[in-house]
């Protein structure tokens, strides 16, 4: 079941990301963060209007999706940037892929015109996963993050969302 996130969804919601961050590429971080870390985000993403889904199964959440903005200038107020995690022991199960059907849907009904997702060039899963929902290859920063003692390559992938009906530079 996909739902809103709530405070109480947290500890799951770290647990995901922290093994993301420790274990993977996913991330390109190095420290896992704490619990107020984590309210501090999530807080933050509520009050600036941002949802945050999760996926829960057996009342327990197993994967989590957000948005926000891509950069923070204003003409790119119509471009948002998601995130999908999914628990390690519960991918490729189709979590991910409806918790970004889930994201499409809600950024389509608040009108953005482009979503863009960062991936680690190697994450071939992940890059699998969005080509399924028709994201299309915009790009690669080569060098983009140092991890685990190896250069990581940044790919860039969009998807042309309905936006806006009348846009406007405000």
């Amino acid at each position: 079941m996909i739902r809103h996130g709530e405070e109480k969804d947290l500890i799951n919601i770290l647990e995901i990301y922290n093994d993301a961050i420790v274990n993977t590429t996913a991330v390109y971080n190095y420290k896992a963060q704490t619990l107020e870390e984590r309210k501090a985000w999530f807080n933050n993403k509520i009050s600036e209007g941002y949802p945050v889904f999760v996926f829960e199964e057996n009342n327990k959440v197993i994967g989590f999706a957000t948005y926000g903005p891509f950069r923070q200038w204003q003409a790119y107020k119509y471009t948002i940037e998601h995130s999908v995690y999914v628990k390690k022991e519960s991918r490729g199960k189709g979590i991910g892929i409806l918790l970004l059907k889930q994201i499409i849907k809600d950024a389509n009904e608040r009108e953005f015109a482009t979503l863009v997702s960062c991936i680690d060039a190697a994450n071939i899963g992940s890059i699998k996963m969005h080509e399924k929902l028709d994201f299309k290859y915009s790009g690669t920063i080569k060098k983009a993050g140092y991890k685990f003692e190896t250069w990581l390559d940044l790919a860039f992938y969009q998807l042309d969302l309905v936006g806006p009906k009348v846009p406007v530079e405000d």
